[in-house]
């Protein structure tokens, strides 16, 4: 069986503001079916797995709207216009948001987190011996409170 790409017979965007855009595309299948997904093209993200020297995990705890629920998470975060690798964007992300940093920051994977309606990958990343150096520097719809939680993580050494 070969698969094929779904033919694109006209496509309408609903919104567009601040780096992101949902737009409406009336698809074709292989099998002549019509149907119109909605499709959320962002900026790619990235999360963040922190560990301390004495490997707490450096956590997050906000309000997320699109699940109407305060939620405990790790760092995460949009990659900006500024940012030249999602490393980076990792590295501001931390900062910003907890106000810990590290020198030692490993990609451990990527993937596309919903392929099927948005266009942007994830990159995931782990940052060792992570040391609190500052204060957080929220976005003015932040509210964040900080974590340090000791998870059973074992790390070959």
């Amino acid at each position: 069986m070969s698969l094929k790409h779904w033919k694109i017979l006209n496509s309408k965007y609903l919104y567009k503001r601040n780096g992101m855009a949902v737009r409406v595309d009336q698809c074709e299948t292989h099998n002549g079916d019509i149907f119109d997904p909605y499709v959320i093209e962002s900026k790619d993200w990235v999360n963040v797995i922190a560990l301390t020297k004495k490997r707490e995990v450096v956590l997050v705890r906000q309000y997320r709207h699109g699940v109407g629920e305060v939620l405990l998470e790790i760092t995460a975060g949009i990659m900006d216009e500024e940012d030249e690798s999602p490393q980076q964007t990792a590295q501001r992300e931390l900062l910003e948001e907890t106000g810990y940093s590290s020198e030692h920051f490993i990609e451990v994977g990527k993937v596309y987190p919903n392929p099927a309606t948005h266009t942007n990958m994830t990159h995931a990343f782990l940052a060792l011996d992570v040391e609190k150096v500052g204060q957080q520097s929220l976005d003015e719809t932040e509210e964040i409170e900080i974590f340090l939680d000791l998870y059973i993580v074992r790390l070959a050494t």
